[in-house]
């Protein structure tokens, strides 16, 4: 594997080798001592167009703790605001001693154009390109998925048989499709629940399509991942009103409460507290949302640790 773009492309055996290592590194972040000295002497590129908390953040702990020198590069206050390329300032930071690139990026396709342009030969780490993947996140929450359910119900390796509803604005969810992608992957039956409005087309994807939260979660499925409303990609009115929307596509006490106890509550962040979902619901044991950030950095750390690593190495 030479970059990570996507999980369209991720066959299982992939997947589930770096869902394995980040097994392994979230007990290296278990420890007192939480550093590796896989990458020292590497150095990670931040590449960030777009605003970013919890990405960026988990990026650079991942990168530090495993000893790589780390440069933030954020588009406002650079160059880019001058007009620069993408290229430009690709070569810029190639130029001087850049091992990997993680990028952010509004445009769908900017990682691919980086990884595959042949400006650089640098590993490429797409961390959220435009409406098109994240594949990270995917990673993440399958990592958290699995781990939550093999304490439950002792499942293999894959997630075979995990129902999971992915409910929100699919539209503009690049979160959204790369949990599609690795989530099939791995054998677990997903259907996608939105209004009309925010409903790709599903065929495409796979998936089954449901306009109805409430039928979607009679069915009892193992997992309810809420998608945030996405409102700087929206360029008219998709729903008629905040209220409504929760009412309607939220995860509402009323909802929360009608849950069987073992569904697993999941949502990508940041939270609309009282559209998407409520706070009794994102406060709840059977919320991952806090453990989906820590093994953000786990997944991140075994990325960079496969791309980056002159060997791999059997016990970390």
């Amino acid at each position: 594997m030479k970059h990570l773009l996507s999980t369209a492309q991720m066959t299982r055996d992939e997947a589930i080798e770096l869902l394995d290592l980040s097994d392994e590194m979230a007990e290296v972040n278990s420890r007192e001592n939480k550093k590796l000295p896989t990458l020292r002497g590497k150095t990670v590129i931040n590449l960030f167009y777009e605003d970013s908390t919890r990405t960026k953040t988990s990026f650079e702990l991942a990168a530090k703790r495993l000893s790589a020198d780390l440069v933030n590069f954020s588009a406002k206050g650079s160059s880019v605001s001058k007009g620069e390329s993408l290229k430009d300032t690709a070569l810029t930071l190639a130029a001087g001693g850049a091992d990997a690139f993680v990028i952010r990026h509004s445009a769908s396709g900017a990682a691919h154009t980086l990884a595959h342009s042949g400006w650089t030969d640098i590993p490429v780490i797409n961390a959220g390109d435009g409406t098109h993947e994240h594949p990270t996140q995917g990673l993440l929450d399958a990592m958290t998925i699995r781990r939550r359910l093999h304490k439950q119900h002792s499942r293999a390796k894959d997630l075979s048989g995990v129902s999971v509803a992915i409910v929100g604005d699919i539209l503009h969810s690049r979160v959204a499709r790369s949990n599609i992608h690795l989530l099939k992957t791995l054998g677990a039956n997903v259907t996608v629940v939105a209004p009309p409005t925010l409903m790709p087309n599903t065929n495409a994807l796979g998936v089954e399509a449901s306009y109805s939260f409430d039928d979607t979660l009679a069915s009892k499925p193992d997992v309810v991942m809420m998608l945030r409303i996405q409102m700087e990609r929206m360029r008219g009115v998709f729903f008629p009103s905040e209220i409504e929307y929760s009412q309607t596509w939220g995860l509402t006490a009323t909802r929360f409460r009608a849950l069987d106890p073992k569904t697993l509550i999941m949502h990508p962040g940041p939270m609309n507290r009282g559209l998407e979902i409520c706070s009794e619901a994102a406060d709840s044991e059977q919320s991952t949302i806090v453990e989906q950030v820590a093994n953000g950095i786990s997944v991140r750390m075994a990325v960079l640790f496969k791309l980056m690593s002159p060997e791999r190495y059997s016990n970390v």
